[in-house]
Formats: structure tokens, C-alpha cells, sequence
């Protein structure tokens, strides 16, 4: 990286680097601010707006975790040559990316398949199956936007809490997944959107477990 970081800003960066190897997701401001002992999150924003300056990391407005690393965190703070091994197209995963999902067929049919494309594994926190590609703005506080590809483990349990793509009737939906004893709800991030409360009648299965994420349109 071209720009000198402070100590405080590399603090924050190896944290989210931290944090996207762990959850798959950046942190949000308030996270940052708890972890570093500053007073308040406008803090923690102040030194994430000096890092997207410096070219460490770019920021989506308006989204608590919207911020995205310029390199892989494997890489740390240095940049990666294009014969850099972490960069090589036999290392990379290959990954079908998934449209709309017609209902009551197999999320990786053939017909959802729009292409694949090879990928950087240390990415994600985990190794996922395929990429699906986000409609609507339900998750725009976890920073995952309309067209964005989520990285998606596929998996039928879930912990409480994890963001996950569930089948709900006809529906394929990203959600976080919330369970109080035994009611079982999915949560937007998005106070303009509702839970989705699971009922016992309703046709409900988990197809996978966000692992993290792909930004494909520019930031403005």
C-alpha cells in the first residue's frame, strides 16, 4: 500500500480483516468503536473514512457493514503481485453464480445457473458453494445490496444469528436467522422491511450460510 497508515488506522484494518476471517462480514461502526475503546461510533467512522482516503478499504453509504477490503485479508497490508501465488488462476475457486430461483426446484439446477467464475478462496471464512446473486435492498444494513453475490455454504442447520438463504414456500430469501425457544424468525436489516415469522404449517428449509461477499456494481 502507496499511503503510510497510522497505528491506530492498521489497528482497524487487521480488525476487519479479523473479523471477515471469522464471520465472513466487516464489522459495524459501533463493533469497531467497542473493540478499540473509543467513546462513540463517529470515532471509529472518522478513521474508516481516513483509510477508504488511503485506498485501504472502500465504504458503502448508508450500510453498517458496509465496508470493503482493497486486498484479500490473507494478504495483510501488503500488495499482491500478479505472480503472487494467492493470485493464481489454478489456486482460485470456481463458482456457479445463481439468479432467480424458480419455485420448488433445486437452487443449483441447471436453469439458475447464469455462469461461473473463478474466485480468491481466502475471500471467504469458509469455502463456499456458489455465489447467489442479491435482489432487493432486505440486507442493506449488513451491507449486502441489490446485486451484490453472496458467498453461500450449503448447509441445512444454522446458529442463531447467522446470515443464511432460506426457501420460504416458493421464495428463496436472504435473511439473519433469529430462534426464541421455539419460534423461529428472519430478519431483514432493513427497518423498511418485516420479519418473516416461520409458522409450523409453513413449507420452510435452510438451502446454506452466508460466508461472505462479492460487491459487483461500483460505489458512488
Amino acid at each position: 500500500m502507496a499511503t503510510k497508515l497510522t497505528e491506530r488506522q492498521q489497528q482497524i484494518l487487521a480488525l476487519i480483516r479479523d473479523e471477515i476471517r471469522r464471520t465472513g462480514f466487516p464489522p459495524t461502526r459501533a463493533e469497531i468503536a467497542r473493540s478499540l475503546g473509543f467513546k462513540s461510533a463517529n470515532a471509529a467512522e472518522d478513521h474508516l473514512k481516513a483509510l477508504a482516503r488511503k485506498g485501504a478499504i472502500e465504504l458503502t453509504a448508508g450500510a453498517s457493514r458496509g465496508i470493503r477490503l482493497i486486498t484479500p485479508p490473507s494478504l495483510g497490508s501488503e500488495a499482491a503481485s500478479p505472480s503472487s501465488p494467492a493470485l493464481s488462476v489454478i489456486d482460485r475457486l470456481l463458482l456457479p453464480i445463481v439468479g432467480r430461483v424458480a419455485a420448488g426446484s433445486p437452487i443449483l439446477a441447471a436453469e439458475h445457473i447464469e455462469r461461473e467464475i473463478g474466485v480468491e478462496p481466502s475471500l471467504f471464512s469458509q469455502t463456499p458453494d456458489y455465489l447467489l446473486k442479491v435482489r432487493g435492498l432486505s440486507m442493506r444494513d449488513a451491507g449486502i445490496l441489490d446485486g451484490d453475490l453472496l458467498a453461500v455454504r450449503k448447509s441445512a442447520e444454522a446458529r442463531n444469528g447467522q446470515i443464511v438463504v432460506a426457501r420460504l414456500g416458493d421464495d428463496v430469501t436472504v435473511k439473519r436467522l433469529l430462534r426464541t425457544g421455539k419460534r423461529l424468525e428472519l430478519l431483514p436489516e432493513n427497518p423498511d422491511f418485516s420479519p418473516i415469522v416461520v409458522g409450523d404449517q409453513d413449507d420452510f428449509s435452510l438451502e446454506g450460510i452466508a460466508v461472505g461477499l462479492i460487491r459487483t456494481t461500483p460505489l458512488h
